[in-house]
């Protein structure tokens, strides 16, 4: 009786933990971002603003016109380019929590084979999965250099 007691508490206790991270991680997305209003093109956790590149100056965020910027292709291209880049991005922070997740499955599989060969091939694709965002967020970059200088 008093194990299956201790074992409510353990699973009351990390569903407490696990509300209490994912609540927090939605409050700071949510909250207003102070430390970023003396600069309007910096982003948030990695993530690019959607205009960036497009504003007159750094401290003022006010969007030029497409005309001022090049032209409407420019525009265009410059908005698509860093939506791609935050798409981009989202992949590499789940690539992320695949290479945690795979690591976690390794220590749970208590040494039956066929669960440490899935926790391998879930990191060893998780790690390719990274490195493919990486450049393709380098790449990107590099566009957009070349298109909004």
């Amino acid at each position: 009786m008093s194990s299956i007691i201790i074992k409510n508490i353990r699973n009351l206790i990390l569903s407490f933990a696990i509300v209490a991270s994912v609540g927090g991680a939605m409050l700071t997305m949510a909250s207003p971002q102070v430390a970023f209003a003396a600069d309007c093109n910096s982003g948030f956790l990695g993530f690019p603003a959607w205009y960036r590149g497009l504003t007159k100056s750094p401290t003022d965020c006010d969007i030029k016109s497409p005309a001022d910027s090049g032209g409407l292709s420019t525009f265009i291209w410059t908005i698509a380019l860093n939506i791609l880049e935050m798409v981009i991005i989202s992949v590499a922070y789940l690539s992320g929590f695949f290479f945690l997740y795979g690591g976690f499955t390794f220590i749970m599989s208590r040494g039956k084979p066929e669960s440490i060969v899935k926790a391998k091939s879930t990191i060893s694709m998780s790690i390719i999965g990274l490195v493919v965002s990486i450049i393709a967020i380098a790449f990107v970059n590099f566009i957009i250099s070349q298109v909004a200088p």
